[in-house]
């Protein structure tokens, strides 16, 4: 296996990313990866090196292969999104002789991202520079302008017509929407009010448009009675103001929760715990974390497409200059319902309930548009 470096900034390394505590597996495989690799880390603060040399982005290292390098906007570990991205790229590298990756963590600060992804592209050692948050394509089309050689792969985000720029965005409006079925059904059966929450850790574009509208779309398909409160932690990592804004919520009559906070989840899901109501979980298998009180875990499969989307670069096929948007029915995003502790948690009755709605969006019988359209077949 080749060896991996990773390069951490300094300020920051203690908070949570934004997307959330990852599932064990993920940590398990990405500690694996970069033990076998002999990956030590490496403090930068300026998150690059190399930022004097004077070779060409795109030439790469005469005789070596492909030098790519994944930045990741924050830090990998305690991110699920992440540590997925890199356990993709590191399998698909792993497969070509010759080529290398690094790890950069940018930090939590979005104001330094730009410079610092400027520094790599400078550097004139990686043909491509890959990255996942919303943020990304803005950021790296300003960089490729001053590079015209440089190549990046994004993922969780949307630019099309750019030659220098490849991205991948998930159909988030269903993975929501899936949770929001999933809370409502365990709800409904458990009675009371009609009423579901949602912890994020802040309000952003995606959250606002798609996500929260989807979570309530989906709660709605069920019965539409139901509400969602909807609050919001003001960072990422304040696990006691998550446990405060959940605890609130089960109080005022909230049966599931769903939380997308970074470190705050585990103060949900505390109080989830304490106060006898459910918590739907976001981007990873989230069962294990709380048996019994998870009680559904909406995926994102970012190991399976940062791993074939290197694989195409490596193999001097992935299209750049396009956009896709990618959904359940293409495999990467989904529901995990054959988890033993899924099945254990959660009625028969509503098992197979999710399990038509699973079925017709992975048979693409059913397929939302992030407007929040449904089309069927």
């Amino acid at each position: 296996m080749k060896k991996v470096e990773t390069v951490l900034c300094s300020s920051g390394a203690q908070k949570q990313a934004r997307r959330g505590f990852g599932a064990l597996v993920f940590r398990v495989a990405l500690f694996a990866l970069l033990s076998a690799a002999g990956s030590g880390y490496v403090f930068a603060g300026g998150g690059a090196e190399k930022s004097g040399s004077s070779q060409t982005a795109g030439q790469g290292l005469a005789g070596k292969g492909e030098s790519l390098v994944v930045f990741v906007p924050g830090v990998v570990s305690g991110s699920p999104i992440y540590e997925m991205l890199v356990v993709g790229v590191q399998k698909a590298v792993d497969e070509k002789p010759g080529s290398t990756v690094k790890v950069v963590e940018g930090g939590f600060n979005q104001a330094e991202w730009e410079s610092k992804i400027t520094s790599l592209a400078a550097s004139g050692v990686y043909q491509l520079i890959i990255s996942s948050n919303p943020a990304m394509p803005a950021i790296c089309q300003s960089v490729a302008a001053k590079f015209p050689k440089q190549k990046f792969l994004l993922f969780d985000g949307q630019l099309e017509g750019n030659p220098q720029i490849y991205t991948l965005r998930y159909n988030q409006r269903e993975q929501a929407y899936l949770a929001g079925y999933i809370a409502a059904l365990v709800a409904q059966q458990a009675g009371g009010a009609k009423k579901l929450g949602l912890v994020a850790g802040q309000e952003y574009p995606a959250m606002n448009d798609i996500i929260l509208p989807g979570y309530l779309q989906g709660a709605r398909a069920v019965d539409r009675a139901f509400s969602v409160d909807f609050r919001v932690v003001g960072n990422w990592y304040d696990a006691g103001k998550g446990s405060e804004l959940a605890a609130s919520m089960i109080r005022e009559g909230a049966k599931v929760i769903l939380p997308i906070a970074g470190g705050a989840n585990q103060g949900v899901i505390q109080a989830a715990s304490d106060g006898g109501a459910k918590v739907v979980w976001f981007d990873v298998n989230g069962y294990g974390i709380k048996p019994g009180v998870v009680v559904g875990s909406a995926i994102l499969k970012q190991d399976r497409a940062a791993y074939e989307k290197t694989r195409l670069y490596l193999e001097g096929k992935l299209p750049f200059g396009k956009a896709e948007l990618v959904g359940v029915a293409d495999g990467y995003v989904d529901f995990v319902d054959d988890d033993p502790a899924y099945i254990a948690a959660v009625s028969e009755t509503v098992r197979k309930q999710q399990a038509e709605l699973v079925t017709r969006l992975r048979k693409g019988a059913l397929t939302l548009r992030e407007d929040g359209t449904e089309v069927r077949k």
